[in-house]
């Protein structure tokens, strides 16, 4: 089960598709291998870049089934949706399948802070015993989470057992909730995204790790253990190796597209198909990562 001490790079997958759009599982289980040979300590499917809204009620559950049957790390689960009855619905599927907890994104329609707590504390209630990830990501969703809302469901939701911290710019966040813990609050685990573009920050401010899902996750495995060892001149070198790519994996609307070429370059996913709608990138968009790929490689053998 997912805890409030859960710690390192939980890595977003992706989900492969075939050219006809149907799911690639065998590259799926490339995903998973992969992620694993980087060096991840969990896995998270069904998010917003793993292209959830776009699967069926029955394709979701087999890619929660296909990813915890071969993960031997724990599993957390997207189960967003606009009503409590699949939320419930797909959360209960996917603790019995194996998984180790789940993510909640708010509705796009909560304005105030009391629609924000009295949300949080119907999935609380929803979804029982089931520990969850509370996804902090107003750009996506529009919903701005003060801390003090954040602190408040920590003390009323024993199940919130961790933040996905995703708010921009949202440093500050991280050390009021970790002053607030240091003061005798229950303290959660948190776990930042948005591409990993401000991790070494993050991490210096007291985040436990990274769930996002950049195409090289050995960036966020390393930067991690360097800052753990009390080395952030060294964490932010490799960072530096790697921005360029990380800037380009962020682009609203063709992050995705970059990602899964890069994937696709590497070997993990057959193909670099998003299932429709999606961008893809063109000849002088694939021209330009590679440029940036062969900067990247340059640049880590001399920081070696």
């Amino acid at each position: 089960m997912l805890t409030e001490t859960a710690a390192g790079v939980f890595a977003i997958s992706v989900t492969p598709f075939l050219p006809d759009g149907a799911l690639d599982l065998d590259s799926l289980d490339r995903v998973v291998d992969f992620y694993l040979e980087k060096g991840a300590t969990g896995l998270t499917v069904l998010g917003m870049m793993g292209e959830a809204g776009k699967l069926s009620a029955e394709e979701r559950l087999r890619v929660v089934r296909r990813v915890v049957g071969r993960a031997n790390v724990p599993v957390v689960v997207g189960v967003s949706a606009p009503g409590f009855a699949a939320m419930k619905a797909l959360t209960q599927e996917s603790m019995a399948a194996g998984a180790a907890g789940v993510m909640v994104a708010p509705t796009a329609n909560l304005r105030s802070d009391d629609q924000i707590m009295a949300y949080f504390r119907g999935v609380a209630e929803t979804l029982g015993d089931t520990p969850f990830v509370l996804q902090d990501f107003p750009l996506a969703t529009g919903v701005t989470i003060p801390a003090k809302v954040i602190l408040r469901l920590i003390e009323d939701c024993p199940t919130l057992v961790m933040l996905k911290h995703e708010d921009w710019p949202g440093l500050d966040k991280i050390s009021a909730l970790r002053s607030a813990s240091n003061a005798g609050g229950r303290r959660i685990s948190i776990l930042c995204g948005n591409g990993g573009q401000f991790l070494p920050e993050e991490m210096r401010r007291g985040a436990d790790g990274a769930m996002t899902g950049f195409a090289y996750p050995e960036m966020l495995v390393d930067v991690l253990r360097e800052t753990v060892a009390h080395n952030p001149d060294r964490a932010q070198d490799i960072f530096d190796c790697y921005l360029p790519l990380v800037r380009h994996e962020t682009q609203p609307g063709l992050g995705l597209s970059v990602r899964k070429y890069i994937l696709s370059k590497r070997g993990v996913i057959a193909h670099d198909h998003q299932r429709a709608p999606g961008a893809s990138l063109n000849a002088a968009g694939q021209a330009e990562i590679d440029f940036l790929i062969a900067r990247q490689e340059r640049r880590l053998a001399a920081l070696a």
